[in-house]
């Protein structure tokens, strides 16, 4: 009995060693050619060993490799990292993919694949049923060969540069559910082939440039569950046939040229919970029973459209509303009764419309609603979550004239009854003589205010005038000579009192301190004076900047004297004293830091060859950001008029031992262009406009240095070194090829750009990324466009908000009244008024479905009563700029 449970044990176990051994056989790769292969693939796209590493298998230890029966049946190159020199040139070289046989799924999604999509992807790659290139920068047209993938179920190419039409051999993928285009450049007009394909459940075309009507076949989509067409240049009616669409939950037409009126048959819609239409040209009155069946809406935009009559009832009671927005059209007539609003919490936008009437409100019934610019009159109601500006409503701010009021409800036979703030009726002679007393007492008000403020400014330039000479003569200055304007500037005489703050050098002090100014003394040589390292008696270290007034300007080092005096923040290179006795060479003593600028350090870490130095790691690169930010926020904020830097480099920042920013190179140094200029030009001799500028008024602007800064904050993230120091054609095509790695959206693009010395964990890594996206923000392509340097500061302080705060995603209705994130507000600009992405080329690319939103807002405003006028839509060039253009207006050379 023993022996035979002992042969039955010893038999199951050979049994689970046979079935394990299947199992493991079926999860390893059992082609030496795919082996090849996907080490070809690894070598073409740069991908590094750490995920797909050569000595292990790879259907079991490479990352996002999946294996059948010993095949490569799926690759997914998300997450997957290139190394540093394969992300310096990342292209679309996959033609290994061709030859495994049994792929099903291909996905890039968010990894870069610069080119176009190869003609034999449809050819060669049959058994293909997933096929997922978005936000890979592809770019080029479509291959209609693609329409050859019959077994393909689900295509997404969204958030590329793609061009050119859409082919209509689209139209043969008979199995296909998803098809996600947008985010492209497409133009041309839908194929109406696409009906052929009876199984989509999603069709996504939106942010693209395709014109003409929508295809009446759409109708036939029986299954379709999404339909996105929204940010186009789509014309004519909607279809009536989209009411055949019984699965329909979302549908999105908004920012197009629809015009006519919308489908009473989309009552049949019955499970329809999004309905988008804004900023359109739709018009007419809104059928009484559309909504009636369509008790599961949850989002109905309208706005900025020509609709025209009273509201149905019916809209007031869908249960599951959470946004209504029928803003900027011209519905009219009275909003019964508030109170039956089914739906608290939800947000209501009936702003920019015709509604009237005396309202009674419940305030406790609504968290956001927006009343403005109607002609609803009453009392106000007391609720800051109801906005009322510009109605006829008693007891608010910022309401509408009573003449226009009382106009607006006699052209429709009905009664204005709030006339005055009491109450009463006034006849033509009181009104006469209100007037004219009013009249008075605005013009003693307006004379009487004008002689206090020029009191006032004589007081504050008297006041400003005694601080300032008082100063002078506390550090030494004996005389300080007027500047006239127009007249070259009056010599500045210090005097030798070393008790000051600032010391009075001989010039034997500054030919003994540099062993007589020895080369080997020689820092650098600046452009505007050469650097020399000296040693006081005392074995001080200091450093000293010969300024020869034979080769710049005379004046420069004086504006650096007077600018360093009077600036006591602790960002700001220490100037310890000058000498000023030599008649044709100047010499201003600087504070030594040890550790030097920023350049050096930077061109120190890129020094392979040295591998005794320790690279500056990202704790300390974050902190010289957040010290520089806060000098330049001290120069534009603080100082009124506000200065501009205008020499911000990394060879401007200079880093003491405990790697605190000290910013250097303040000759340069100007007010901002449209200050008062007279007064700070007085106090620090400095010149109105920009030198070597020739309008004298490109550079003379915060926003210049926000831009300078963006590239010095790249150079942090991605070790580039001399990336601030020009604006040469190498430099902008460096920005050009590297900008499209930096997204909100995907933070795994970024690390093909970081700086390969860096050992960064996930924490470090996002908190990269977060300043990556603030240099993004400061090298916005129009300098309206940038961030403050306040804000930029507090964006770096708190790195993590930039990327934790706020969702990008669902932002059809970001132009709304909702309230927008943080993150949104700092980074909105690169969404709406440009694109997110630039391609090698210098073309942009677009990122998201939003990004013409905020370009194609409409805008109507009031004449006379209650004429309107149509939606105004800008053009594609002002929507879109190029960044290009900009970056070539930025000064050429910042010597």
């Amino acid at each position: 009995m023993l022996q035979d449970f002992m042969g039955t044990q010893f038999k199951a176990i050979l049994f689970l060693l046979f079935f394990y051994s299947v199992l493991a056989k079926q999860n390893q790769l059992s082609s030496n050619l795919e082996y090849q292969d996907l080490l070809n693939l690894r070598s073409s796209l740069g991908i590094r060993a750490r995920d797909w590493p050569r000595k292990s298998d790879p259907c079991s230890n490479w990352t996002g490799i999946v294996c059948n029966n010993g095949k490569v049946t799926s690759i997914k190159l998300t997450g997957v990292r290139r190394s540093h020199k394969g992300s310096l040139f990342p292209q679309f070289a996959v033609d290994s993919l061709a030859n495994f046989t049994q792929l099903t799924s291909f996905n890039s999604s968010g990894f870069i694949l610069l080119g176009p999509i190869p003609d034999w992807f449809g050819q060669r790659l049959s058994q293909l049923k997933e096929l997922d290139l978005s936000s890979s920068s592809i770019l080029g047209s479509l291959p209609p060969s693609l329409g050859s993938m019959i077994k393909l179920t689900s295509l997404s190419l969204s958030s590329n540069s793609i061009t050119g039409t859409i082919p209509t051999e689209f139209g043969k993928l008979s199995s296909l559910k998803v098809l996600n285009l947008s985010g492209n450049s497409l133009t041309g007009s839908i194929p109406s082939s696409y009906s052929d394909i009876g199984n989509l459940t999603v069709l996504d075309l939106s942010s693209n440039l395709l014109s003409g009507p929508i295809p009446i076949e759409f109708g036939s989509f029986h299954d379709l569950k999404f339909l996105n067409l929204s940010n186009n240049s789509l014309s004519s009616y909607i279809p009536a046939q989209l009411a055949n669409l019984s699965q329909l939950v979302e549908l999105d037409l908004g920012y197009n040229y629809l015009s006519g009126s919308l489908p009473e048959d989309f009552s049949r819609l019955r499970n329809l919970r999004k309905l988008l239409i804004e900023n359109n040209e739709l018009e007419g009155e809104l059928p009484s029973t559309l909504f009636s069946n369509l008790s599961l809406m949850e989002y109905i935009v309208l706005s900025w459209n020509r609709f025209e009559g009273e509201i149905p009832d019916v809209l007031w009671s869908l249960s599951h509303l959470r946004i209504l927005d029928i803003s900027g059209n011209n519905f009219t007539g009275v909003v019964s009764n508030f109170t039956n609003f089914s739906v608290s919490s939800a947000s209501y936008n009936l702003s920019n419309n015709l509604f009237f009437g005396n309202e009674a409100f419940d305030i406790r019934n609504f968290q956001s609603i927006d009343l403005s610019n109607n002609y609803f009159q009453g009392l106000a109601p007391n609720n800051s979550g109801i906005q009322v500006m510009s109605n006829c409503f008693t007891g608010s701010l910022n309401q509408r004239s009573s003449e226009d009021c009382r106009k607006f409800y006699a052209d429709r036979g009905l009664v204005f009854v709030n006339g005055s703030t009491n109450g009463t009726s006034q006849t033509p002679a009181q009104r006469s003589s209100k007037s004219g007393h009013t009249r008075l007492l605005i013009m003693v008000g307006v004379f009487g205010g004008l002689g206090v403020l020029m009191l006032l400014a004589l007081a504050i330039l008297l006041f400003l005038k005694i601080c300032y000479t008082g100063n002078s003569n506390e550090r030494g200055t004996s005389n300080v000579s007027p500047v006239v304007e127009g007249d070259n500037h009056a010599p500045v005489k210090f005097s030798s009192d070393i008790s000051g703050s600032v010391e009075s050098f001989t010039y034997e002090q500054i030919l003994q301190a540099t062993s007589n100014l020895n080369e080997t003394n020689l820092i650098k040589h600046g452009h505007t004076g050469d650097i020399f390292r000296g040693i006081l008696e005392g074995g001080v270290p200091i450093v000293i900047k010969k300024v020869s007034l034979l080769q710049s300007e005379k004046e420069s080092y004086k504006l650096e004297l007077d600018l360093l005096n009077w600036i006591t923040h602790h960002r700001f290179v220490p100037l310890l004293g000058h000498c000023l006795e030599h008649e044709s060479e100047k010499f201003l003593v600087y504070k030594y830091m040890r550790n030097g600028d920023l350049f050096s350090l930077l061109s120190r870490d890129t020094d392979l060859g040295d591998e005794n130095r320790q690279s500056l790691d990202w704790i300390t690169r974050l902190k010289i950001a957040i010290g520089t930010a806060e000098g330049l926020a001290y120069l534009h904020h603080e100082c009124n008029p506000p200065l501009v830097h205008r020499d911000v480099q990394a060879s401007s920042i200079l880093l003491d031992d405990k790697f605190e920013v000290r910013l250097g190179s303040l000759s340069e140094v100007c007010t901002q262009e449209g200050d008062n200029h007279n007064l700070i030009t007085k106090f620090f001799h400095m010149p109105k406009n920009a030198e070597g500028d020739p309008t004298g008024s490109s550079f003379t602007s915060c926003t210049y240095d926000v831009y300078c800064f963006g590239k010095v904050l790249l150079e942090l993230v991605t070790g580039k070194v001399g990336i601030s120091q020009s604006d040469d054609a190498s430099t902008k095509e460096w920005l050009n090829k590297f900008l499209p790695f930096i997204t909100i959206r995907e933070k795994e693009l970024v690390a093909n750009i970081v700086d390969p010395s860096l050992i960064l964990d996930e924490d470090l890594l996002e908190e990269m990324w977060a300043v990556a996206i603030v240099a993004k923000a400061c090298l916005h392509p129009r300098p309206s466009k940038r961030p403050e340097m306040r804000r930029v500061l507090k964006a770096l302080e708190n790195p993590f908000k930039v990327v934790r705060e706020g969702s990008f995603n669902s932002t059809r209705l970001r132009t709304t009244s909702l309230r927008r994130s943080w993150s949104v507000a700092f980074l909105g600009n690169w969404h709406h008024s440009s694109q997110d992405s630039i391609n090698a080329s210098g073309q942009t690319s677009k990122e998201g479905i939003n990004l013409r939103q905020s370009g194609r807002v409409g805008s109507h405003s009031h004449s006379s009563g209650n004429e309107r006028s149509s939606s105004c839509k800008r053009s594609s060039s002002e929507i879109f700029p190029e960044p290009q253009e900009t970056l070539d207006i930025e000064r050429q050379d910042m010597n």
